[in-house]
């Protein structure tokens, strides 16, 4: 299981997150996503707590507190949906009969 830590802030690392999780039990995994163009933070991550139960206890502590002049949105995190290519195997659009 993993928890969504969200509304952080853009200069975090996954330092201080683990850090503060670890105040709830053993972060077995910090995942800090980022922009593909800019390498930016993107303002949310994924931690993985070593038991449910440390997970829950963080969820209960860390969801709308304040860090860093943000309050945080922390819960379990939802399974990722699949998404669609983008225009792959698109036949009907307006361009598919003409030639460049």
């Amino acid at each position: 299981m993993s928890i969504y830590v969200g509304n952080i802030s853009y200069s975090v690392t996954q330092e201080d997150i683990t850090e503060v999780f670890a105040e709830y039990g053993t972060v077995k995994r910090v995942h800090l996503p980022t922009d593909r163009e800019t390498g930016r933070v993107r303002g949310f991550a994924f931690v993985e707590m070593e038991t449910e139960a440390e997970e829950e206890a963080a969820i209960s502590a860390l969801d709308g507190a304040e860090w860093m002049d943000r309050e945080l949105k922390v819960n379990k995190a939802k399974p990722r949906e699949e998404r669609g290519s983008f225009g792959g195997g698109r036949r009907n659009n307006r361009f598919s009969s003409r030639r460049f």
